[in-house]
């Protein structure tokens, strides 16, 4: 994910680390691949440790750099930085810094900074030189004519001169259905909010799902999209003082902003159905353990009666007609005179031998 600061994280870090070795002097040779087909050579030798040579690659209307755009480059840090001609080979632009020129202290962050946004100060003015012609009353062939900008291999855009504005065409591709779905539902939002009273000093923006008209007769693979095109309308208003930079620098950074509202909506969306899972596998757990439990107290409450399932008829009659025991505890609490030889008198059964035979009565 591309950051949205202008000044490069990776290209400031390098610059105040050869910058706090001032003193020892340091072989440097570094490449950075950045979001956007930028490229970063930073080349410092131990023989010339005064200088650093900053080689930078990245996507321009032109075959080279406008004259302008140079002027600009050379108003972030003149005293800093030197523009090397001709430009070493593969870069569009070559830097030559003295960081010998850069105190030691507080001003020393801020003019490193200001160096790292250098590709950020060329991206935008060019995009600069194409908005300032708002105004502008003379009708040229190239009125309607759609500029394609290629910041990115994957990512270009459109911007097409009309009268009294200037429309930014973007098509949006993105891998994932889901992304497709999060995107659209916020390009409709976005149209939505944008049409309100309360916004409504801010650039027009339209989504349609079909390349506008303007787009007629581009190349298809450019046209390919799954996600619909997003269009602003660009006037005067929108470029009038500071807010040039502001627009120029919104209009390069759409993608990216796209970009991370998707990730973040998806991530919200993820943490939203994980909780909600947690909660549900507690509940069923919950359930689980109370029916556990009503099947224990169950269980418990059955155990007598499966003691008395094992014992045979006869004997669950005994145990519960046991006379013996009865009159044993009559007899230890009652004594009655006399009882023991009516007992053993009335109350004994005969024993009867397995040798005694019967005859038969005729």
């Amino acid at each position: 994910m591309a950051c949205f600061e202008r000044a490069s994280p990776a290209l400031k870090e390098i610059l105040l680390k050869i910058h706090s070795r001032a003193e020892k002097p340091m072989e440097v040779d570094h490449n950075i691949h950045e979001f956007g087909s930028v490229n970063y050579h930073v080349q410092c030798s131990a023989s010339e440790p005064l200088y650093t040579y900053l080689s930078i690659s990245t996507p321009i209307l032109s075959s080279e750099l406008q004259p302008r755009t140079l002027d600009m480059v050379k108003g972030i840090c003149p005293d800093v930085m030197e523009i090397i001609e001709p430009p070493k080979e593969g870069y569009q632009l070559t830097l030559k810094l003295n960081f010998a020129r850069i105190p030691h202290n507080k001003v020393s962050m801020k003019m490193i900074t200001d160096i790292s946004s250098v590709q950020a100060v060329i991206l935008s003015s060019q995009l600069k030189e194409l908005l300032r012609k708002i105004d502008s009353q003379e009708i040229s062939r190239d009125i309607y004519k759609p500029i394609k900008l290629v910041y990115h291999p994957r990512e270009p855009f459109f911007v097409i001169k009309q009268l009294g504005k200037i429309t930014a065409v973007f098509p949006m591709r993105f891998k994932e259905n889901t992304d497709v779905i999060i995107a659209t539902a916020f390009f409709q939002e976005l149209m939505d909010v944008g049409s309100s009273g309360t916004f409504a000093k801010a650039p027009n923006c339209i989504w349609s799902p079909i390349p506008p008209l303007e787009l007629r007769g581009e190349p298809i693979e450019d046209l390919s999209t799954n996600a619909g095109f997003v269009s602003f309308d660009i006037t005067s208003r929108h470029v009038e003082g500071k807010k040039l930079d502001k627009t120029v620098w919104n209009l390069l950074n759409f993608y990216t902003l796209v970009k991370y509202h998707v990730k973040s909506t998806r991530g919200y969306i993820q943490r939203r159905m994980r909780m909600r899972l947690e909660s549900l596998v507690q509940l069923l757990q919950h359930v689980e353990k109370e029916e556990n439990q009503q099947i224990k107290k169950k269980d418990q409450g059955c155990t007598r009666v499966r003691k008395w399932i094992r014992f045979s008829k006869s004997k669950i009659i005994k145990r519960k007609y046991d006379f013996t025991k009865k009159i044993k505890r009559i007899r230890s609490r009652i004594k009655i005179h006399g009882f023991s030889r009516f007992r053993r008198r009335w109350l004994t059964m005969t024993k009867f031998s397995r040798l005694t035979r019967y005859t038969k009565l005729e």
